[in-house]
């Protein structure tokens, strides 16, 4: 390994120190350990570490094909706490200002497609259905009172019918009506078997 290839592992070292530094904060901003259960967190920490070895490993095998030496160690040390020295408050301020603007930015989105969009649209479709849910009912009391209607004049006319056959009915002779009674009973019993056939028949045909 020449000199300039020992000199950019020691820089990428340095530079990743700081940068395990930054994503560790980030990292513990995010998790926020007092809310999380126990293994959340040990799963979270896990998968956390093993990230960060293999980008670790992974810039340390683009500067000089991943060859380990002591100085990388302590590059990365150095590194890491230069950042703790250094640049930790002012990179916990920048990152809460970037969380506060997108949370902020989100808001606003939120808001304006609530307002321009989903109200709007909210107020048409509420507006739609009202007219409809109104225009049924109103087709549905036109209806029910041409009902009334039609049956109070079917009413009218055939009450002076019914009257007549009533006074008829009264003028004929026993036999005769006793005859007409027995003929409507025969009619009635006729149709009640058709109705008992097709009953029965349904119910076969239902139980095959």
């Amino acid at each position: 390994m020449t000199l300039t290839v020992q000199f950019y592992t020691l820089l990428a070292m340095i530079g990743m120190g700081s940068y395990f530094g930054a994503a560790l904060d980030t990292y513990n901003r995010f998790l926020q350990r007092s809310k999380r259960k126990s293994w959340i967190v040990f799963i979270n920490d896990f998968l956390f570490w093993i990230v960060q070895g293999l980008i670790i490993f992974y810039v340390l095998f683009l500067v000089n094909e991943g060859e380990l030496r002591l100085y990388s160690f302590v590059a990365l040390f150095c590194g890491f706490s230069a950042y703790q020295a250094l640049m930790k408050g002012v990179f916990l301020k920048c990152l809460e200002a970037v969380i506060h603007l997108i949370i902020v930015t989100a808001n606003f989105f939120i808001k304006s497609f609530q307002t321009l969009i989903y109200h709007p649209i909210k107020w048409l479709v509420s507006g739609i259905i009202l007219l409809i849910t109104g225009l049924v009912k109103g087709i549905y009391s036109l209806f029910c009172w041409f009902l009334k209607m039609i049956y109070s004049v079917v009413k009218i006319i055939t009450k002076p019918i019914i009257w007549i056959f009533t006074e008829v009915w009264n003028l004929l002779p026993k036999s005769v009506t006793k005859n007409i009674g027995k003929i409507y009973n025969r009619i009635t019993g006729f149709f009640y078997k058709i109705k008992k056939f097709i009953k029965r028949t349904v119910e076969k045909w239902r139980n095959k």
